[in-house]
């Protein structure tokens, strides 16, 4: 490992293996490192098919192979919100890492590896950095929030729908009972009037038997005179 102890960074444990964090204040624009190793030369056929995840391209013809021990900035890893930038020179074929915000102590030192790198190397494994961690944490929140309001509705659909059932089966038994209070009544009604009939009948017939009981003695005065 490279001593690191007058250097403003320190190589540490990050979340996707080893990551470079810094040791003291750097300001937004200072050089942090440079990023370095033997040249490749893409118009020859060895060079070409040299492949590893360190290679780092300046041009279409030259590539800087970082994959070497002493190049500590291969340890800087992508974030799709990076603090730091690569500043590429192609004519002194040159790459040095600056920060392109002011980073604290302890901070993890990132930039971002460009699209080609990601398609090929972060995209199939899912991309780690805090930007895209968050992401994925607000997904799943936001997931786990539809689901418990999806959830929240059912119920109250089911408790509707069962409020509604019941209304239901109760308001037979409401129109039998009123219907039996009518029978009811029509029946005392009917029943009144029966008695009413009867009565009237009765008296009547008293009355019949009255005036033909009067009607008896009439003819028996006249007969006697």
């Amino acid at each position: 490992m490279p001593n690191l102890s007058n250097k403003p960074y320190r190589i540490g444990r990050s979340k996707t293996g080893l990551g470079l964090f810094a040791t003291q204040p750097i300001k937004k624009g200072s050089k942090i490192i440079r990023y370095f190793g033997p040249m490749l030369d893409c118009n020859k056929k060895k060079d070409d098919a040299v492949e590893n995840k360190y290679l780092f391209q300046i041009s279409k013809r030259w590539t800087v192979d970082g994959s070497v021990r002493k190049n500590v900035a291969r340890y800087i890893n992508h974030s799709c919100k990076p603090n730091a930038e690569s500043d590429v020179s192609v004519k002194k074929r040159k790459i040095i890492i600056r920060a392109i915000k002011n980073i604290e102590p302890g901070e993890e030192i990132n930039y971002d590896y460009g699209t080609e790198y990601f398609k090929e190397y972060l995209k199939p494994i899912g991309c780690k950095c805090d930007a895209c961690e968050k992401k994925r944490q607000k997904k799943a929140a936001d997931a786990r929030a539809g689901k418990s309001k999806q959830k929240a509705e059912r119920k109250a659909d089911k408790a509707k729908t069962k409020d509604a059932a019941k209304s239901k089966t109760k308001a037979p038994k409401a129109d039998k009972a009123k219907a039996s209070t009518a029978n009811a009544a029509k029946a005392a009604t009917k029943s009144k009037a029966a008695k009413s009939a009867k009565a009237g009948g009765k008296a009547s017939k008293a009355k019949a038997a009255k005036a033909k009981s009067k009607t008896g003695k009439t003819k028996t005065g006249k007969n006697a005179a």
